[in-house]
């Protein structure tokens, strides 16, 4: 196993993508944030994105949001620093501007319901026009990496599948057969088809199945635009370039969850390049700060010490949890984060982490 800091410095100067997932609440974001601050630092142009709606993302990095545009974060390093909020809907509504015919066509899926439905609520488009927004950054050629803040894990196996599961939905069966192209506008295939989206409509009402072929309608002649674009993110999210790294802390459920995403990222041929483990308490007895006390019982200085030596067993179980879900999740290294005692909130609390993570960066 390579050494931790080696490692990550590695992904850190080489990697074109840095994907970070992982469970919930877990310091996620704050992690992304530091490995693209710590790339900055190395010189290069770096960018950090976020397709989590919270804040703490821009709160860390004192930016005011303004979704899908790149803001920089100035900063005492020698590259360039850059944060994205994502806007699902702005990115779907580019994606449409680039396949379209026209502004005609344009407009009318902009004004179509069930595209405003999909923009909005439909399960798996925010996860989709993440990996888009990622490709078109990478296209861009504006930055020399740039790291993903996935949103909790499930939804993180959502985005690393989105691209493979649009294209299924382009070639499927019925999505060819419900429409077909005639020299006019797309009309339905056949009596049987009518007479299924008849039988729909009693129990969704007719406006649902008018809204879908009008939708169809517009759609007309875009798909294989969209379905090129999808097999394209695909290939870069399994790239040379593109490394994964799994953040969790030491508790059995956040590991458990961890371990379980490990599998799903193998499966799906995306290995962890490597493991963060944060929020961690300290390593050894030695790492407490010894108890000093002005005055006071010999009684009250024995309890201080036990209480130490308590929280440093809980350390080495902690440890022992940590080295099972390393060989679970068959990361190619493990970092271990102490607690740090600070929120991190700004660019210095950011900077700190990143001095944890690469015990030799001068930042």
């Amino acid at each position: 196993m390579t050494a931790p800091d080696s490692l990550l410095s590695n992904l850190i100067t080489q990697s074109s993508v840095i994907v970070c997932c992982g469970p919930g609440g877990v310091g996620k974001t704050s992690v992304a944030a530091a490995l693209a601050l710590e790339a900055a630092s190395a010189g290069r142009r770096a960018c950090v994105v976020t397709i989590d709606p919270a804040r703490r993302l821009a709160d860390a990095l004192g930016i005011e949001t303004k979704a899908n545009l790149a803001h920089v974060v100035r900063g005492p390093w020698p590259g360039t620093l850059a944060a994205l909020m994502l806007d699902a809907g702005g990115t779907f509504d580019e994606l449409v501007a680039r396949y379209a015919s026209g502004a005609d066509q344009v407009e009318r899926i902009a004004g179509n319901r069930l595209y405003q439905n999909l923009v909005g609520n439909l399960s798996g488009t925010q996860e989709y026009m993440a990996t888009e927004r990622l490709f078109a950054l990478v296209e861009s050629k504006e930055f020399d990496v740039i790291v993903v803040d996935t949103p909790p894990s499930r939804h993180a196996v959502d985005f690393l599948s989105a691209p493979r599961r649009l294209s299924g939905f382009l070639d499927n069966r019925v999505f060819r057969l419900l429409v077909t192209r005639g020299n006019g506008p797309v009309r339905v295939v056949s009596a049987a088809s009518q007479l299924l989206l008849r039988s729909i409509a009693k129990v969704t009402g007719s406006e649902i199945i008018d809204d879908t072929l009008a939708f169809f309608q517009a759609f007309d002649g875009m798909e294989k635009g969209f379905r090129d674009r999808a097999r394209s993110v695909e290939q870069l999210l399994g790239a040379p370039g593109t490394s994964y790294v799994l953040v969790a802390t030491a508790r059995t459920s956040t590991l458990a969850e961890a371990t379980w995403l490990a599998d799903r990222l193998n499966d799906e041929h995306h290995p962890i390049d490597a493991l963060i483990v944060n929020r961690m308490l300290p390593f050894h007895l030695a790492d407490f700060s010894a108890p000093t006390l002005a005055s006071g019982s010999a009684s009250d200085f024995t309890a201080l010490v036990a209480n130490a030596t308590a929280l440093a067993r809980l350390s080495a179980a902690e440890a022992e949890l940590v080295a099972s879900a390393a060989l679970a999740s068959r990361a190619a290294s493990v970092t271990k984060v102490p607690n740090l005692g600070q929120d991190v909130h700004d660019v210095s609390s950011l900077q700190l982490l990143a001095r944890h993570l690469l015990p030799g960066a001068v930042l």
